[in-house]
């Protein structure tokens, strides 16, 4: 019997596990690097233990300190959650010599599909369908090609090839980045199929020869080959390849005798048909030996806990019977601390508000003033709707988004808002290209014109009514009052990098605008009115922003300052850190001329490696980074002159 587990893991994850273990009166252990020693899922844990240190290698990734850890907390289980040590063979070896339960499948398992190409091997023997190209033979025709890592995940080490010329140089990209994620820079090429669909199937299996199969899901929607929305079941499958996923799922699992939880990840690719038409046909890419970030909309679908059937199968009893299902629906989306319209650039910082309304369920590693580092995975929560169908799933999710307070750094919850209205999505026809094709509409601004000027209205009236209470006898009495007014008062605001401005009028009855009527204003709640409809909009106001949630959306405003200090006016041709990093390599020298698009420096933040390159044709007057430097967002990485300027 488990009595205590810790969780090799940090963020939403070890919650996750956490609350289980809760319910099932199991004791729980946190591990945590510094920077995650004042994270939610520390303070959660029963007791918790320091991991010196910040980056992952030195902390989620030392599976000594860890069993340590396990060891002196008097844990006697380790859940590895996902990522990190979480399919490592020799961590379950060693986890088990030091006398602890491993909560997950037997080393031999995941040896077995640890490396993708040894996986695709064991597939074909079992008569499961998979893509396979030589790159030394590849032929024009082949292209475009996927180059992916073998030992790899979640989009890293992975590069798509358009051209026989570019495949070299993009083989040892991929190396480079596999191996500085996973320790292995082993590669292998497959045909890239953008239009096919990516369908998983859940599997679960206890030591006794019983096999659940629980129904499949589809996480066609992704960026940068990172999955942003799941759903079960996948929809518009037809009997026959949902039959076949599952048989293929089933002849995986056996072939490599599974235990626990465990995902078989399928394309599902249109191909003409033997009748002339065009049938589904699945080909088999990975088996990930692990509980995966999409388990909860299996959950809702089956109504079961996943995480309490893994410390089943660890204890060595039985399944039992399989659970019936699905039922109804359920879509999940990943809210990552990131800008989709710069490029997926991974923000960082305090995030001043995180409040999910109720009635969807919220997997999430943060809350309401939570930091959020560039150490790791941009990912900050899960929010997941069940309904009796799938389009009653997506308006719940939909409106559970729109209602979401969520402040303090720019995410991607506009560009999810984006993929649950697009008739695409809604039609059910997805594909792994989607999101690429549609990016444009998807990052467009969710507010209209009118609409965020009253948020920005808002804003405004609060700042202006805080004002006025700081004098107890003018408290009702609107600031920049004057008998005779001569115009309009006027704020001014960022938002998202552009200036906006906020017109009112102070009157001795309060305050005044021609954008709407305004019904009353306080520093906490603005009431407008306009053509006899009243919007309530919550105002939060900071030193240096104001927050704004109304029933259309929200906006984090900066007030712009009536004076700008020299210091702070940054020299032209700077080039920027767009987010805390560490300066992987600097490409050129001090007085080095450079072409437009040329490297200059290569970041890392949040397991991701962003290239600074040249915006124009010039010479490099200025070089500040250096190699293995840790920077700030904002500091100047380096100076181009400019031809012109020159």
């Amino acid at each position: 019997m488990i009595r205590s587990v810790l969780v090799a893991n940090r963020g939403e994850i070890a919650r996750r596990v956490f609350r289980t273990c809760r319910e099932l009166g199991i004791r729980t252990v946190a591990v945590h690097s510094d920077a995650d020693a004042e994270a939610p899922f520390v303070a959660e844990a029963d007791v918790a233990v320091r991991l010196p240190g910040n980056a992952a290698t030195d902390t989620y990734l030392r599976g000594d300190l860890v069993i340590a850890a396990a060891l002196s907390s008097g844990a006697d289980a380790i859940h590895p959650g996902y990522g990190f040590l979480s399919e490592n063979a020799d961590f379950a070896r060693q986890v088990a010599a030091a006398g602890l339960t491993w909560i997950g499948p037997t080393p031999e398992s995941i040896d077995a599909m640890g490396s993708k190409i040894r996986a695709k091997e064991l597939m074909a023997a079992a008569g499961v369908p998979i893509l396979d190209v030589d790159p030394a033979t590849a032929k024009a025709t082949d292209f475009p090609l996927l180059v992916k890592a073998s030992a790899g995940g979640g989009g890293r080490g992975m590069r798509v090839v358009e051209r026989p010329a570019d495949l070299e140089r993009e083989l040892a990209a991929a190396k480079a980045e596999a191996e500085s994620a996973f320790g292995d820079g082993t590669v292998f090429v497959e045909p890239y199929l953008p239009t096919a669909r990516h369908v998983e199937v859940q599997v679960m299996a206890d030591t006794h020869g019983t096999i659940w199969i629980l129904g499949d899901r589809d996480c066609s929607i992704q960026r940068r080959h990172q999955k942003v929305v799941e759903e079960a079941p996948a929809p518009g499958l037809s009997d026959l390849t949902r039959e076949a996923l599952h048989t293929a799922a089933r002849n995986a699992t056996k072939a490599v005798d599974y235990v626990g939880a465990g995902t078989v990840e399928f394309l599902v690719a249109s191909v003409p048909g033997q009748d002339g038409g065009i049938e589904q046909r699945p080909f088999f890419l990975e088996m990930n030996t692990r509980l995966q970030v999409e388990h909860p909309v299996t959950e809702q679908v089956f109504g079961l806990d996943l995480v309490a059937a893994q410390l089943t199968v660890a204890e060595g009893r039985e399944l039992g019977a399989p659970p019936t299902g699905p039922v109804g629906h359920s879509v999940e989306v990943r809210l990552y601390a990131e800008d989709a319209a710069d490029d997926w650039s991974p923000q960082t910082g305090v995030l001043r508000a995180f409040e999910v309304p109720e009635g969807v369920r919220s997997d999430s590693a943060v809350e309401s003033g939570s930091v959020v580092s560039h150490f790791y995975d941009p990912m900050i929560a899960k929010v997941v709707a069940f309904g009796d169908d799938r389009h009653q799933a997506i308006r719940k999710l939909d409106d559970a988004l729109r209602r979401t307070r969520l402040h303090g750094l720019v995410t991607n919850r506009d560009l999810l808002r984006g993929v649950l209205a697009d008739e695409e999505f809604v039609a059910g026809r997805v594909h792994t290209a989607l999101l690429p094709e549609r990016i444009a509409a998807w990052t467009a601004p969710v507010l209209t014109t009118e609409q965020r000027e009253r948020i920005v209205l808002a804003a405004a009236l609060a700042q202006a009514r805080l004002a006025s209470t700081t004098s107890p006898t003018l408290s009702r009495i609107p600031t920049a009052f004057r008998n005779v007014p001569s115009q309009p008062r006027t704020r001014r605001y960022t938002v998202a990098g552009e200036e906006v401005e906020a017109a009112y009028t102070a009157t001795v009855r309060g305050l005044a605008s021609e954008l709407a009527q305004v019904v009353s204003a306080e520093p906490h709640r603005v009431v407008l009115e306009v053509d006899g409809v009243t919007e309530s909009y919550d105002v939060a106001i900071g030193d240096d922003w104001v927050d704004v949630d109304g029933p259309h959306g929200s906006l984090d405003l900066v007030p712009v300052p009536t004076f700008v200090d020299p210091a702070d006016v940054v020299a032209e041709g700077s080039l920027l850190a767009p987010m805390p990093a560490s300066v992987m390599s600097v490409a050129v020298e001090q007085g080095q001329s450079v072409s437009k698009g040329d490297t200059i420096v290569v970041l890392e933040a949040m397991k991701m490696q962003h290239t600074i390159a040249a915006p124009v044709d010039g010479v490099v007057t200025e070089l500040t980074a250096t190699a293995g430097q840790q920077v700030e967002s904002g500091a100047v990485l380096a100076v181009i002159e400019s031809e012109e300027q020159a």
